[in-house]
């Protein structure tokens, strides 16, 4: 059961329509309602279910291989670092390392709470959507893991550009579709999801990638992730004594973020800065930064900020990253914006190159370049703090599946 948004905390909602304020709520067709409230009903019973958490805790433990470190990145931090007038600058730079779950990126901690709900509904079928292949590998690793049919929506030109997880679905017996309408990449992916779902409403459950969707969705998703920012706070304690001083995450629909943030979210103290994908530039109208360039509309079961020309169609959005190519944020995100609780900044792609380039050779740590766009802003960001600001990053993901996107980027040189 959901409980009121309360005026004087930023973490209980959604209210009971899935509404944070005026965003989120669930515009989808009448012949998904039905399933909208199955799964809210059975979301609600798992997690007043003490077995349903202690199952998940040791999934998490043994085979994702939770807690994800909690890493002093110390000659990233040298590297900021500055000296002036008034002694040295330039905030102490921790990374929480997603990247090193199995399946290599934050996603598999929801996969694996959606799977196990959708075992106990006794849904068979799973269908996901994935853009960087990220959520469509941990989605087909866990329906291996379980016995469970998988089929991934995935635009055409990802599936190009992100090869090495396309294979890793196939090895592991999912069937990967291709789509082929639209700019072919995640909001298309994610439409065709949406048909199939309505197409096959007995038998399927949609393992939806990132807290966006008609409610209970945005919330689901970010319950399961909220493990990330739970255990950050108990690692900063026992590394440092105390919190973090501010947070920097990677937003596209925004799961990674949403699951690093929400734990803090009441701590006034904490500074925290959201990053999305200003791919060309936002003034080239090539990007995918919703909150910098878009405006409210209704996309995709959930009202948000979005992408849209002056008509209130969809625009393309553009990233060199396939996790952040989307046209919307997550409705809590949008809320988050509004309220002014999160900071919302932007990297273009040839930032997040350098950072992707910066990282790699700094800390022997290739980041995806999803994250990378956050380690941008990083850049200029610690060095306007002082030496004892902790600023963790949220390392979402593995740099592995986009060496030959940067390479093609740069002409073969990687």
């Amino acid at each position: 059961m959901t409980v009121p948004q309360q005026p004087n905390s930023f973490r209980t909602g959604p209210d009971e329509g899935g509404h944070f304020g005026t965003f989120g709520g669930r515009f989808v067709a009448e012949t998904l309602m039905p399933l909208i409230l199955d799964l809210e009903k059975a979301y609600a019973a798992a997690k007043a279910d003490p077995a349903f958490r202690h199952e998940m805790d040791g999934h998490l433990k043994n085979y994702v291989g939770r807690p994800s470190p909690l890493y002093f990145a110390e000659r990233l931090t040298a590297h900021f670092q500055r000296q002036t007038a008034s002694g040295l600058m330039g905030a102490k730079i921790y990374l929480k390392r997603e990247d090193l779950n199995h399946t290599g990126a934050h996603k598999v901690n929801n996969v694996l709470g959606q799977i196990m709900l959708a075992r106990r509904m006794g849904k068979r079928r799973i269908i996901a959507e994935t853009g960087a292949g990220m959520h469509g590998v941990a989605t087909a690793t866990l329906c291996a893991k379980f016995g469970l049919d998988c089929i991934v929506y995935m635009g055409e030109v990802d599936v190009e550009r992100q090869q090495p997880n396309v294979q890793r679905m196939k090895a592991l017996g999912a069937e990967v579709r291709p789509v082929t309408a639209g700019a072919k990449t995640l909001k298309d992916a994610m439409n065709d999801a949406l048909r199939d779902w309505v197409t096959n409403v007995a038998t399927t459950f949609y393992c939806i990638g990132t807290v966006a969707g008609p409610h209970p969705y945005p919330m689901m998703v970010r319950d399961f992730q909220s493990i990330i920012g739970i255990e950050t706070r108990a690692q900063m304690q026992e590394l440092e004594g105390r919190l973090p001083d501010s947070l920097v995450a990677c937003i596209g629909g925004g799961s990674n973020a949403m699951g690093l943030f929400h734990p803090f979210l009441d701590e006034a103290g904490i500074e925290i800065y959201g990053v999305e994908a200003a791919g060309h530039g936002i003034d080239s109208g090539k990007h995918a930064a919703s909150v910098a360039g878009g405006r409210p509309g209704v996309l995709h079961g959930n009202r948000t900020y979005l992408l849209m020309d002056a008509d209130g169609q969809i625009n393309e959005a553009h990233s060199i990253s396939a996790g952040l190519d989307y046209p919307g944020i997550g409705p809590e995100h949008a809320w988050l914006h509004a309220v002014g609780r999160v900071r919302f900044l932007n990297a273009t792609d040839d930032e997040a190159l350098a950072a992707f380039d910066l990282l790699s050779r700094l800390e022997g740590i290739i980041p995806a370049l999803e994250p990378a766009h956050a380690l941008a802003k990083v850049a200029d960001l610690a060095p306007t703090k002082p030496k004892d600001h902790l600023m963790v990053v949220n390392l979402s993901g593995r740099g592995d599946k986009d060496l030959a996107t940067v390479a093609a980027h740069r002409g073969g040189r990687a």
